[in-house]
């Protein structure tokens, strides 16, 4: 959708909503719908806890900016609804969003690619929890590292397993790799600056992910080349045949200078400690510039 068309446009900001990840969802909303004004858009502020359809409706809504973080949000429930609704909307659709943000799903798809992961298995309530030490503990369908667990000891396996359940009837035991953390972001197609995440705590959890000072970015990250070539491609691909569109980051371990993809985010955070607007802003390009980007890209997938 052009700049032009936009400008007549009323833009929703759906923001909240009922996951786990509601504070950080309201805090990404809230730095877009105030860039949207700043920018001279006709926006509005529509929180998906309850009453979604009736908001958009009251406030007229044309064009949906889908600034939600986790389920409900963006697994592709949200995005169904707005298909059915007919509203044009920012980011991926239903496909993409519900395969990315299901982790077991993603990795079969991944392995079909030959994109390179962590080993892993699937654990589900009836299962065996047996996988060789130190592996990680994830819910399925969880973001923001809640619910995530390191385990280091076999004494450890059981409550991590447990923790993870209350958030997930199905959950992904993973290899662990003490590697650099990096990720890559990719906006309407375009590959960002590499970024290296050094948490103080060695642990990038939900609390050195949101709390200011906790956590080092570093932007282009310090990859050799080939590592970084690696880690564009792998990007791309995800890109492509998770059929995403709009904003989306690819998370990696450096497993011996191998990238290893350990997550994808159809929905990245726009906070004040996010890494799409910092790789972006290595471009030269203002936080303004980025939610313009991401808005001109709204559309019906289906």
């Amino acid at each position: 959708m052009d700049r032009q068309t936009l400008r007549t446009k009323t833009i929703g900001v759906l923001m909240g909503g009922a996951s786990s990840e509601r504070e950080i969802s309201l805090a990404s909303g809230r730095a877009v719908l105030d860039s949207l004004l700043r920018m001279g858009f006709r926006a509005h502020a529509i929180d998906a806890k309850e009453r979604l359809v009736e908001q958009l409706r009251e406030k007229a809504v044309d064009v949906a900016f889908v600034a939600l973080h986790g389920r409900w949000g963006e697994d592709g429930t949200v995005q169904g609804l707005l298909e059915m609704l007919r509203l044009p909307y920012t980011g991926s659709g239903v496909l993409g969003s519900a395969v990315a943000m299901d982790k077991c799903v993603a990795k079969l798809v991944m392995d079909s690619l030959a994109v390179p992961t962590p080993f892993s298995k699937v654990y589900r309530a009836d299962h065996d929890a047996a996988f060789p030490i130190p592996f990680v503990v994830k819910p399925a369908r969880e973001g923001s590292t809640i619910g995530i667990s390191i385990v280091r000891e076999e004494s450890q396996a059981a409550a991590a397993v447990q923790d993870a359940l209350c958030y997930d009837r199905k959950l992904l035991l993973e290899e662990y790799i003490n590697g650099p953390e990096i990720t890559v972001g990719v906006v309407n197609g375009t590959v960002l600056p590499i970024v290296e995440v050094r948490p103080e705590t060695g642990f990038y959890d939900f609390t050195a992910k949101y709390t200011k000072g906790m956590t080092r970015y570093i932007v282009p990250a310090p990859v050799d080349e080939p590592a970084a070539d690696r880690a564009r491609e792998i990007a791309r691909t995800v890109w492509t045949h998770f059929e995403l569109s709009g904003c989306a980051r690819v998370d990696m371990l450096l497993d011996g200078g191998v990238p290893k993809v350990i997550d994808i985010n159809t929905s990245p955070g726009m906070t004040e400690t996010s890494l799409i607007p910092k790789a972006w802003q290595q471009l030269g390009r203002t936080f303004d510039e980025l939610i313009e980007e991401i808005l001109m890209g709204a559309d019906l997938k289906a």
